[in-house]
């Protein structure tokens, strides 16, 4: 009894130091539905997903879409000066688009063996090319126009969800509220300057309204085609009542949940009803939130596929989950495939290390919760629902041997708790100090042998006597 009873004191100080951090916006309304909050719960328990940018770009090597936009950003630079002339060569792209090498079910046994639990893919970026099978336009990879049409893998979301599924992945659908191949929404009648629809929505009612029965219908076919979807990632934020360009999320989700009950829906940067999750881009908060969260950010420099593209260190990638997971959010890191289909060898290589990681320390991170002090110096806690705490030490990249002595500071076990090292046998040496802290020894064979690179687990246990 007394454990349980410490376990949820954790929780509310978890809860209570959230919500100081985070003020509560009352005037937003938020999900109700508890089939919904079941399964966003279950997602907590996930950590760890996999996103994928891919589209005709990747044949050009350039940044996703962007470079079709006028905006005056580093992202939309073009290598041919004339805007007309380009946007034509682009477009054309997907009459040499033909990734004769794709292989999902590779790409699904690495990202399995890397601990990933979840897979968004991109069915259509803001260029609007569709990367699924289509009926609302030809500006797609089943079209007669792509060369790779005639392949039986054709339909690579298709393909991709059923090979992720196989491998017990969620699946979800990464779709761009805003598409600027259509000409409901960048209409030919006049020039391109922003991102935003191009002409007058309350000039231009009808026009819109086909553009709106347009996004609707796509994404039935998204939710109707495709077996179960988990995730509905819907990009394009701009795309918003509040910017004039209400798309009707209401009927969306709706009719999106009547093929998906369970759906969770992440309108991005659209707070609300419709955003089930919030996916803070590229950048790790620095404190607890108080809503449920997930970091997406690049496991190279781009989103998109670049040749020779650097890509971040082992220990920084497992450094980012470690962080993410003790503050209560999901860690969803992207891979853009080649041109051909594939990955390049240092994702694979990425992903294997990774895995090998995830092998000891698997347990510190799923299905784990928040706990007080969530993080301090280079030490991350996280919890279970049992009342086991774990405290993950954020080795430096050439540590390959421990330190004798451990000092973890803002947290102190009870008397009677055990505390092991993931990944080695035998209860370990510790003692309290006199600033609510504690100090944990390490024998000899430990420090010359770590059970891996990276980052040390800890397993705090305490005794159910006490």
């Amino acid at each position: 009894m007394k454990l349980n009873f410490i376990f949820l004191l954790l929780i509310f100080l978890v809860a209570g130091i959230a919500a100081a951090q985070t003020p509560a916006n009352d005037n937003i309304e938020t999900e109700h539905d508890p089939v919904i909050l079941q399964k966003l719960e279950q997602w907590k328990d996930l950590k760890f997903g996999l996103l994928m940018h891919w589209g005709t770009y990747s044949q050009w090597g350039i940044v996703e879409s962007w470079s079709i936009c006028s905006e005056d950003e580093d992202w939309c630079r073009r290598k041919i000066k004339n805007y007309t002339d380009y946007c034509r060569e682009y477009t054309k792209l997907k009459t040499s688009f033909n990734p004769k090498k794709f292989n999902p079910e590779v790409w699904a046994l690495a990202a399995k063996y890397a601990g990933m639990k979840y897979v968004i893919f991109t069915t259509k970026h803001h260029d609007g090319f569709c990367m699924f099978d289509t009926k609302q336009t030809d500006y797609s990879i089943t079209d007669a126009a792509c060369p790779f049409h005639s392949n039986p893998r054709a339909d690579v979301t298709k393909e991709i969800f059923n090979a992720f599924r196989a491998q017990g992945f969620w699946t979800g659908a990464y779709f761009s509220k805003p598409d600027w191949h259509c000409n409901d929404y960048w209409a030919e009648d006049w020039a391109t300057p922003t991102r935003n629809v191009n002409y007058s929505i309350k000039k231009y009612p009808e026009r819109w309204k086909k553009y709106c029965d347009f996004t609707y219908n796509q994404i039935l076919e998204l939710m109707s085609r495709y077996g179960k979807v988990d995730i509905l990632w819907l990009d394009g934020g701009w795309v918003d009542p509040k910017n004039g360009q209400d798309v009707n999320m209401p009927a969306i989700a709706a009719m999106a949940r009547r093929y998906q009950p369970d759906l969770l829906i992440v309108d991005r940067t659209v707070t609300g009803k419709y955003e089930n999750y919030r996916t803070p881009e590229q950048e790790i908060p620095d404190k607890l939130l108080d809503y449920p969260w997930e970091t997406c950010m690049t496991m190279a420099t781009s989103w998109s596929y670049v040749p020779g593209d650097i890509y971040k260190p082992t220990n920084k990638i497992i450094h980012n989950l470690v962080d993410i997971v003790c503050k209560g959010g999901n860690y969803l890191l992207n891979i853009g495939p080649s041109p051909e289909g594939e990955w390049a060898d240092t994702a694979y290589l990425r992903l294997r290390e990774i895995g090998d990681w995830m092998q000891v320390n698997g347990e510190a991170i799923y299905n784990s919760r928040p706990v007080k002090p969530f993080k301090s110096g280079k030490i991350c806690f996280t919890s279970l629902a049992d009342g086991t705490i774990y405290l993950i030490y954020l080795a430096e990249p050439g540590d390959v041997r421990m330190p004798a002595t451990i000092a973890v500071k803002g947290f102190q076990p009870s008397g009677g708790a055990s505390i092991g090292l993931l990944g080695k046998k035998g209860i370990l040496k510790w003692e309290k100090d006199a600033d609510n802290g504690f100090f944990i020894e390490i024998p000899k064979a430990f420090q010359v042998g770590p059970p891996c690179r990276h980052a040390w687990t800890f397993r705090i246990q305490m005794n159910s006597r006490n």
